[in-house]
């Protein structure tokens, strides 16, 4: 499992000891390192005062931005203070309770093995195994690193002695000046560092990785590996049609880009891609290639080669030639004037999936959706947002927050994007007739308390999630409206009894992903007249922001923006609100309502917040998100979502 638990005389410390004495130990060691001061330890201590509970000096100083959960593991690695122990680590950390941990080591001491209580942990959900190996790594003086066969250094790969690696447990990743960073499940295995010196002959670096992570990385390079068919045999020659689609695949897949287009015009085929949500022109083709590059798609696909009158759709695992590494994507053919139309949904290859406190609500917003929504026995929880917003990461990190050992979760999905364990997940197929509405009636039979639809896509499916939250079960999904009233107005006109809308539905989340601004050419910026009239802010409006706009530079190929950040409006229905949805009133009724007395605080307002952070501009909050109301006072929207400045 990992280098502190191969011998019973070197396990590691589990004692948590008090809060106070623990939150003492990390505090002398900040000071040590020179990552706070004593008055920071004073008046921080005082908070812990006030707000009681169990809190740890870590979270305080995170919530308070004065601390990073990378600052601490380097403090702890670079110390080696042998005072702390795993347990202790973990629980300042916010990983586990102290609960948690005393009954990770009865189940330890009750099975009589003292030497795996973090398989205990991992087993038992209580914990990721990524979460424990990077506090192991740190404790034990290594750095913590997963390898990614796309990233690797293509030379370690070409004559790498498989069996070696897993008998000894380590995979190569890169070379730096004349070592090899390897990554080990375990560096402290006898003779494993002596073993991987040998076979790249030369020094090595050890970092600890995770038994999965490393698992993972053999499956892909043996799946590299593998003999290829005939027909992948095929040389590919210079401007032909499997040259021009493997670099537009690798491109796209090299560029980060969420979708390519490939799109006949009368002239030529237009290649475009969408990138931090915006499409960018990537080049112009021959027309005459388009006819050859759509059927080597479609064969990548497994569509149908000779159909060429009907909309088609596929799935492709594309192998970067350069890199070895393999990235998934869903196809999309349509037939135009001009000649079939192919759009390729590039799909996360990393399968990670964001928790739910790092998916950027403010503080209160969160605690309201965590106790109000997540944690109510029953009700339906529905992420709405346009195709591309992240309602699927969003849902899936709602289902990770909600995976315990002593919770059924069953899904019904199309496709299955992330892959997690400990849950049912069924992948949706109407060819084989598995249906949302079908796959359910089984669903229910299964004894499940969450069940995750993967979609609302019409009154059936909605019909479906309302009558299985009605039998007492939990149901998360997702919707296509453009806000939560608006998500809550597309019910109605579904024909769904507004009086089961009202007693379903316990939370709507809406949600969209802007731009983030580039942070190596990032300047600060007054807001323009032109931006506060279409926003409707007076000029006292915007008092206390730090607003920001890219330059443009290298790093963000001159578009100011790299990266995006996520901007929501969470509704979770008081008695006023669904008094409000039985009663038939408007739009513009039930927002002023939900905004009044159930504190909503919607989308523009969210990115207004985002904005004056610095996070986004006021130019990507107007051109991304809906201005239906005008927008509150700065300063009343940070104090309503607890974000800080």
């Amino acid at each position: 499992m990992s280098p502190d638990e191969t011998e019973n005389d070197d396990v590691p410390r589990v004692d948590l000891t008090s809060d106070s004495e623990s939150n003492i130990l990390f505090g002398q060691l900040l000071i040590k390192g020179d990552y706070i001061d004593e008055q920071t330890i004073k008046s921080t201590s005082r908070i812990m005062q006030k707000l009681g509970g169990e809190q740890t000096l870590f979270k305080i100083l995170e919530k308070r931005g004065t601390l990073t959960r990378e600052n601490l593991l380097d403090c702890i690695r670079v110390q080696q203070q042998p005072d702390i122990s795993m347990g202790m680590l973990l629980h300042q950390l916010g990983e586990i309770t102290r609960g948690q941990w005393q009954q990770a080591e009865q189940l330890r001491t009750h099975s009589g093995d003292f030497n795996h209580i973090g398989e205990i942990l991992v087993g038992k959900q209580m914990l990721r195994e990524d979460q424990y190996t990077e506090a192991n790594a740190a404790l034990t003086g290594y750095l913590y690193e997963e390898p990614d066969i796309g990233e690797c250094d293509s030379l370690l790969l070409k004559n790498l002695p498989i069996k070696t690696c897993k008998v000894f447990g380590f995979f190569p990743i890169r070379r730096v000046d004349s070592s090899i960073i390897v990554a080990f499940e375990n560096p402290e295995l006898e003779d494993a560092q002596t073993e991987a010196a040998r076979c790249f002959n030369t020094t090595v670096e050890a970092v600890l990785c995770s038994a999965t992570a490393l698992r993972r990385a053999f499956a892909a390079y043996e799946r590299q590996a593998a003999p290829k068919t005939d027909a992948e045999k095929l040389v590919v020659k210079e401007g032909s049609a499997s040259a021009w689609v493997n670099n537009i695949l690798r491109n796209g897949v090299e560029l980060s880009a969420s979708d390519i287009h490939i799109q006949p015009t009368s002239d030529f085929v237009r290649v475009r891609y969408r990138i931090d949500g915006t499409l960018r022109d990537h080049d112009h083709l021959p027309l005459e290639q388009l006819e050859a590059m759509v059927s080597r798609l479609k064969i990548m696909a497994e569509a149908d080669i000779a159909e060429r009158r009907k909309h088609q759709d596929g799935r492709i695992d594309f192998e970067n030639p350069e890199t070895g590494a393999i990235s998934e994507l869903r196809a999309s053919f349509f037939i135009t004037i001009n000649g079939e139309a192919v759009v390729l949904r590039v799909l996360r290859s990393d399968n990670r999936i964001v928790e739910l406190k790092d998916i950027g609500m403010g503080d209160k917003t969160l605690e309201q959706f965590h106790k109000q929504a997540l944690q109510a026995p029953n009700g339906v929880i529905i992420v709405t947002g346009p195709t591309g917003s992240g309602k699927t990461s969003t849902l899936y990190s709602c289902v990770q927050h909600l995976n315990n050992d002593t919770t059924s979760i069953i899904t019904a999905e199309d496709p299955v994007e992330f892959q997690v364990d400990g849950i049912s997940q069924c992948s949706i197929n109407p060819k084989l007739g598995r249906t949302y509405e079908d796959s359910l009636k089984f669903i229910v039979r299964q004894d499940p308390d969450v069940i995750v639809l993967g979609e609302i896509r019409d009154a059936s499916s909605a019909t479906s999630a309302i009558q299985a939250s009605l039998t007492g079960h939990k149901v998360l999904t997702t919707f296509h409206a453009e806000d939560t009233i608006g998500t809550l107005l597309r019910l109605m006109y579904m024909n769904i009894e507004r009086f089961l809308i009202a007693s379903t539905i316990s939370c709507v989340m809406a949600q969209r992903l802007a731009r983030k601004v580039c942070s190596s050419c990032a300047q600060p910026v007054k807001p323009k007249s032109a931006e506060l009239k279409l926003l409707g802010w007076s000029l006292d409006s915007f008092h206390g922001g730090n607003f920001r706009e890219g330059a443009g530079c290298e790093h963000c190929e001159f578009t100011g923006y790299k990266g995006r950040v996520a901007i929501f409006e969470v509704l979770i229905p008081n008695a006023a609100v669904r008094d409000s949805i039985l009663e038939s009133n408007n739009a513009t009724d039930i927002r002023r309502i939900s905004q009044e007395s159930a504190g909503l605080v919607t989308l523009l307002e969210h990115g207004l917040v985002k904005a004056s952070r610095g996070e986004t501009s006021l130019a990507e909050v107007i051109r991304v998100l809906p201005r239906l109301t005008p927008p509150r006072p700065l300063l009343e929207i940070i104090r309503l979502t607890g974000i800080r400045q």
